[in-house]
């Protein structure tokens, strides 16, 4: 075998492990990536499940106090017209 084939193959099978390595580290990050996705989207619904349910607590505290609390608009209760538009 000369020196120049030694040297092609040598070199073309050089390239072929950089190829593999390469493409192997890039399905590794997207996998990182795509997984990183899932661990927010998973993160995203949990607090919105914790803020559902605190909105659905802050309902049924309102209704509880509106049942046991008397409440009156700030206008004075007149029905929403001016207050002293006389004409």
């Amino acid at each position: 075998m000369s020196r120049a084939s030694k040297l092609t193959l040598a070199g073309t099978s050089l390239a072929a492990v950089a190829t593999v390595f390469s493409v192997h580290y890039g399905q590794q990050s997207e996998k990182a990536a795509m997984h990183a996705g899932v661990v927010r989207d998973m993160e995203q619904q949990r607090v919105k499940k914790e803020r559902q349910a605190d909105f659905e607590m802050q309902k049924k505290l309102e209704g509880e106090y509106k049942k046991v609390q008397t409440v009156h608009d700030e206008d004075g209760g007149d029905g929403g017209g001016k207050a002293g538009a006389g004409g």
